[in-house]
């Protein structure tokens, strides 16, 4: 069992993007063991620049359809409208400010105890 995840970063080392800035997404596989693989470096239009943030609250637009094949998104920072949205669409919202790694540790750690169906 593995899970895709959205990273925002400006780095590629640290989670140090806020989400409505980001003009790309690092897209991970992750592990059951917190180990993951860059499988993409997908680019996007800001949020808070191309207006998606003006969506409606049902519409499939904008760049919550960017990373709608991931089950989360790692960033430094999300407002609520684009997490809202992000969420409908399905996508779990994580805020955090450290190494991708060690990120990628933490979330699988916490799927591997909130998920037990999946494991």
């Amino acid at each position: 069992m593995s899970w895709r995840v959205a990273v925002t970063s400006a780095d590629g080392v640290l989670i140090n993007q806020h989400f409505g800035h980001a003009k790309w997404f690092l897209i991970y596989d992750v592990e059951k063991d917190g180990t993951g693989v860059l499988v993409e470096k997908r680019a996007a239009d800001p949020w808070c620049s191309s207006g998606n943030h003006r969506d409606g609250e049902d519409g499939d637009s904008g760049i919550a359809k960017d990373i709608t094949d991931c089950s989360a998104v790692l960033t430094a920072q999300v407002g609520p409208p684009a997490r809202k949205k992000l969420e409908l669409s399905g996508v779990s919202v994580f805020e955090e400010r450290s190494s991708i790694d060690e990120a990628l540790k933490k979330l699988a750690l916490y799927y591997v105890k909130t998920r037990k169906e999946e494991t």
